[in-house]
Parts: C-alpha cells; sequence; structure tokens
C-alpha cells in the first residue's frame, strides 16, 4: 500500500492528480502543471513535501559527527543557518544530497530525500556506531513538511502567519528559526525566495488552507520537477547517485577541501583528482522547439566522447528544451553538441546552469 502524507485529503479534495512517487501517493498536479510553474515564478505556489524525511542529531559530538559524515563542513555554520551538501560512500559516490541546518546547540537538523531516507538512516547510524560518536538520531515522523516558494512566498507568510511575520521578513537565505511552534527554513528547491515549515500535520492542513485562501497555488510533482531544472538543480538518482562523484555531477561546491578534515570519501575525492578525466554535469539548450524535447538518457555525442542527459524536460519559464546532461570535461560551455532525438542527431547548446534564477531567464 503506498504511503500518504497527512495532507492526502486535502490534495483529493482539490482534484488533485495523485501519483506513486518513490512509494508515496503523491500530487502529480491540480490541473495544469504549466500554470502552476508559473504562479511560483510569478508569485507563490505551495508544495507537500512531507514524504521527505527530518532527521534530527543531538549530543555532544554532533558537530564533529557531521564533520565526518558530509562533504560539505558544518563548522563554518553559524547558528541558525544552514548548508547544502552530500552525503558520501567511502568511494565517493552520493549516497543523498540533503540540507543541514544548526539549529540549537548542541542540535542539527537534517532533511533528507524520500527514496534515500533509510538508508541514510542507516549509514548514519553506522558512523556513530563505528566511531563512537557521543550523539543521538531521531526520525520525526510526527512533523508534516510544506514548501511555499515564490517571490511573494514571505509576503504571504507573513499575512497568514502574523506572529510570525516580522521573523519571517527578516529571514537571510539558507537561515532558519524555531517560532510559534514551526521550524522554518528559507530554503527551496525551485530557483526562488520561499520557505520550508515543519510543523504539527493538523497545522499542516490549516497552513495549506490559508494560503490557498490567501492566493497561493497549490502546486504538484510536475512543477516542482520543471522548477528545479529550469533552476539547474540536481535530482537525486538521475543527475547523480551512488555511483559518480560530486565532481561529475557539478557540484564541486559543496566538497569542503580546504581544512585538513577527514570526512568519509574524502580519500576518494583525492584521487579522482590526481587521476584526472573527469566527466562534467552541464547544462543543454535546445532553441529549436519544433525538434523535440530532451529527456534524460538521451545520448550526446561530443568531440571528446559521449555523453548523456541524466535530466530533460520543456521549461515553461525558458520557452526551450533545457536538460542537465554528463559529458566530458572538455566539453566547454558555449560549444555545440549533437543530442539523439529519435534517430536525428539535434544540435543543443552547452550553457551554463541555472537557466532560470529569481524569475530572471539566464540562458
Amino acid at each position: 500500500m503506498l504511503k500518504r502524507t497527512p495532507l492526502y485529503q486535502t490534495h483529493v479534495a482539490a482534484g488533485a492528480k495523485l501519483v506513486d512517487f518513490g512509494g508515496w501517493e503523491m500530487p502529480l498536479h491540480y490541473g495544469s502543471q504549466i500554470e502552476e510553474h508559473l504562479a511560483v515564478r510569478r508569485d507563490a505556489g505551495i508544495f507537500d513535501v512531507s514524504h521527505m524525511r527530518i532527521v534530527d542529531l543531538d549530543g555532544v559530538d554532533v558537530r564533529e559527527c557531521l564533520r565526518w559524515l558530509l562533504a560539505n563542513d558544518v563548522a563554518k555554520l553559524e547558528r541558525g543557518r544552514a548548508l547544502y551538501s552530500c552525503l558520501l560512500r567511502e568511494d565517493g559516490g552520493v549516497l543523498d544530497d540533503l540540507i543541514a541546518y544548526w539549529t540549537d546547540p548542541p542540535s542539527f537538523r537534517l532533511v533528507v530525500n524520500a527514496a534515500t531516507a533509510a538508508k541514510d538512516v542507516a549509514w548514519i547510524r553506522k558512523w556513530i556506531a563505528t566511531r563512537g560518536f557521543a550523539c543521538a538520531l531521531t526520525e520525526r515522523a510526527d512533523l508534516a513538511l510544506v514548501a511555499v516558494q515564490g517571490p511573494k512566498a514571505r509576503e504571504h507568510l507573513g499575512r497568514v502567519l502574523p506572529r510570525v511575520a516580522t521573523a519571517v521578513g527578516q529571514m537571510k537565505p539558507f537561515s532558519a528559526v524555531h517560532v510559534d511552534g514551526l521550524f522554518i527554513g528559507r530554503t527551496g528547491y525551485t530557483g526562488e525566495d520561499g520557505c520550508e515549515i515543519a510543523l504539527a500535520p493538523a497545522a499542516a492542513v490549516e497552513l495549506w488552507r490559508a494560503l490557498v485562501a490567501d492566493g497561493v497555488a497549490p502546486c504538484g510533482l510536475g512543477a516542482r520537477d520543471t522548477l528545479r531544472l529550469e533552476a539547474g538543480m540536481n535530482l537525486y538518482g538521475n543527475d547523480m547517485d551512488e555511483t559518480v562523484s560530486p565532481f561529475e555531477s557539478g557540484l564541486a561546491w559543496t566538497v569542503d577541501l580546504r581544512a585538513e578534515r577527514p570526512f568519509c570519501g574524502r580519500p576518494a575525492l583525492a584521487a579522482q583528482i590526481e587521476r584526472g578525466g573527469l566527466r562534467r554535469l552541464v547544462g543543454l539548450l535546445l532553441r529549436d522547439r519544433s525538434a523535440g524535447v530532451l529527456r534524460a538518457h538521451q545520448r550526446v555525442t561530443t568531440p571528446f566522447g559521449p555523453g548523456e542527459i541524466t535530466s530533460g524536460t520543456f521549461g515553461p519559464t525558458v520557452g526551450s528544451p533545457i536538460a542537465l546532461a554528463r559529458v566530458p570535461g572538455e566539453v566547454a560551455d558555449g560549444a555545440t553538441v549533437t543530442v539523439d532525438l529519435r534517430g536525428r542527431a539535434v544540435p543543443v547548446a552547452v550553457v551554463k546552469p541555472p537557466f532560470v534564477r529569481n524569475g530572471r531567464v539566464l540562458v
């Protein structure tokens, strides 16, 4: 049986098209995926992301535990701030990507992907035991999670939640606050401003209804995917997985090698740098809309060898087909390569993601 979030009945009542997403019955859209996408770019949309797993870590060794587990370094965080990082295997493969929030000393909160949650938790528990960290892990199945995204997202939140309006208005990107029973992070997966809010299930239903009444568009997985791809954000299982490192996933910026900090996977990453020959994750732009749509697993031909599209779609804001692709490292931004579209070699431009950021087309 498929799992359901606390907002399931709310989605049914709104007429959502529901689909199986990694074992969860989730809304794909509420009528028009493109309208939902554009609502987020122009105003605000709300997403149910309660299928993702919230994990709290507490204890005197929690900071050192996360410094070992994550490729990015939580030591550079100030209290109330967050960072994006990869959780790596010892061979440098990406187990998952996640956001880590430093909430209250000595506590951190992680938000991990739904499909990898059980694997992630087992991995973290393994290293807590193996390295003897004084650190306790708690899975927060008691919390729902919603994302309110768009240039006017915080305005809507301020009207619907007047008691937290000041805190939300003053938040910096990649910061978080506990206020009025809510955990609010100024983070997201759309390339727009907004917040992700963890709260009790009943409160999540009330907040959803209040925001929709205030003009926020309910949005499903379809718009979430086109928004994140336009923003150049990776999807686990497509653009990265256990077989590739952050260096081949456009995520070198999330690997902190500046200090002599040992972390899981660091020796393997160092060996990859020494060996060379790394591939790149690039953006592809197909300006001829009549040629077709770029999709995952389509073959890319370059002068330096083959590549493959990892994620592809039509970008509603861009107005053209777009994709992320893993190609030989010698392929430069601005080059032209070809994609096999139903047996036809179609030229596409190599561009540097993101395609869109804060509503502005960049390509």
